[in-house]
């Protein structure tokens, strides 16, 4: 038991060490969440945010300081008939204070407390944007490295399948039922064919290694997706209602009309210059006088409301009122560009979804009917009535046509991501729905 206690915990040890580590799309956008450095300055930003607003809270809370002082003073007087000697004397003061303000009325502290509120908000819509954009960048990572590894298969089963029709062809030429012709012309997709699998090993290791800095592990292993495919509906099916769900809730949407509510307390802010003040004000204290022939002690309370009425300073205010109005025109504007962007957004992300679905349809006819025409040209091929060309051009468009509807599938699974998030409705939980179409292996 102790040895094979042993030797697990070493298969542990070089599990860990290697890094390799299969995981679900769920697993690695988790993994990405923890740690893509661009997602977590985000979160990091909303957080202060929240801090921020507590700041201007303050502004509606009393302020109480306290003071303290100690005064020693020396007298050196000349000789008198009071004092013949000129004495000299002193005395000693200490001072004790407790002063507090309460606003009682403040429109510009007001309108400030507000606009913190609303750049809290803004702050949330930003990392839900953040949020958004790392699902979309992890997906697109995640299917990059099955793409590549879709097309380093398809390039390795191409050449296996050209150097066995290379090797029949060389059969056929010694046997005289074949000319040179057909083994150059073999001999030649094969040399094709190993440079285009080199090309798409090199494709799959740069692809995996963005995965690895996406997540901070190496060696990620990703799981493709399950079969038989069967790719999701598209819900709602209206364009239309992807784009009014953009335009009322995408994060660039309502960061926009945050932005003109702002706009609007700041103007607001600006005419509270022109009205006063009122706050409520009380003090206490304490003074203990000694030496210098007398000595005592002293205590002052006071409460009171304080008024400050502004008269005139210079034209300041309406200037800044009318530079506000102007800001505030051009956070309207704003927000009428942010309404237009996202709807052709969600029209065009719409529109690439339905396109990518019709072409995984297309691709997926292609692929049997290829299958169809290259059984019938080995068939041909066997009876003498085709030759090895065409053997294989066959075998490279069927290679072709599985290669590019891979890429399509995930591509569709991609575009329904994008689509979400055109719209402002994409969650982690879309993340679950994709990776349930995924081998659990």
């Amino acid at each position: 038991m102790p040895r094979l206690r042993h030797l697990l915990l070493a298969s542990v040890a070089l599990a860990a060490a290697t890094g390799s580590w299969a995981q679900s799309l769920q697993e690695v956008y988790e993994a990405a969440r923890a740690y893509d450095a661009a997602y977590l300055a985000a979160r990091a930003q909303a957080d202060s945010a929240l801090h921020r607003k507590a700041q201007s809270d303050a502004l509606r809370l009393p302020n109480v300081s306290a003071g303290a002082s100690l005064t020693r003073a020396e007298t050196d007087p000349p000789a008198s008939l009071s004092n013949p000697t000129g004495e000299r004397f002193g005395t000693t003061t200490g001072a004790l204070s407790v002063n507090g303000r309460q606003p009682l009325f403040n429109r510009g502290n007001a309108a400030t407390i507000g606009q913190a509120e609303r750049s809290l908000a803004v702050a949330q819509a930003d990392l839900q944007s953040a949020e958004q954009e790392l699902i979309v960048r992890t997906a697109q990572t995640y299917f990059d490295v099955l793409v590549a590894q879709d097309t380093l298969a398809a390039a390795q089963a191409s050449m296996k399948a050209i150097d066995e029709q290379l090797a029949s062809a060389k059969r056929n030429f010694e046997v005289g039922t074949a000319t040179i012709t057909d083994t150059r012309e073999a001999q030649a997709r094969f040399d094709l064919a190993t440079a285009t699998a080199i090309a798409a090993e090199n494709d799959l290791r740069t692809k995996g290694i963005a995965l690895d800095q996406l997540v901070g592990r190496s060696d990620v292993k990703p799981h493709p997706l399950a079969t038989p495919v069967a790719l999701p509906a598209l819900a709602p099916p209206a364009v239309d209602d992807w784009v009014g769900q953009a335009q009322s809730g995408h994060p660039s949407v309502r960061r926009a009309d945050l932005g003109l509510a702002i706009a609007r307390l700041e103007t607001e802010k600006a005419r509270a210059g022109h009205l006063p003040t009122v706050d409520a004000v009380a003090s206490l204290g304490a003074n203990r006088i000694s030496g210098g022939g007398s000595s005592g002690n002293t205590t002052s309370a006071s409460l009171g409301v304080q008024m400050n009425v502004p008269i005139f300073s210079g034209y300041s205010v309406q200037n800044r009122i009318k530079e506000t109005l102007s800001l505030e025109e051009r956070s309207r504007n704003e927000l009428d560009a942010a309404r237009r962007g996202v709807a052709q957004g969600a029209r065009v992300a719409f529109f690439g979804y339905q396109s990518g679905q019709a072409q995984v349809k297309a691709l997926e006819a292609a692929e049997s009917s290829s299958k169809l025409a290259l059984e019938a040209t080995q068939l041909g091929y066997r009876v003498g009535v085709r030759v090895n060309l065409d053997v294989l051009n066959a075998q490279t468009q069927l290679f072709t046509t599985q290669r590019d509807l891979s890429k399509a599938r995930y591509d569709v699974l991609l575009g329904g991501l994008r689509l979400r998030q055109a719209a402002g409705t994409l969650h982690a939980a879309d993340i679950n729905a994709v990776n349930s179409l995924l081998s659990a292996r």
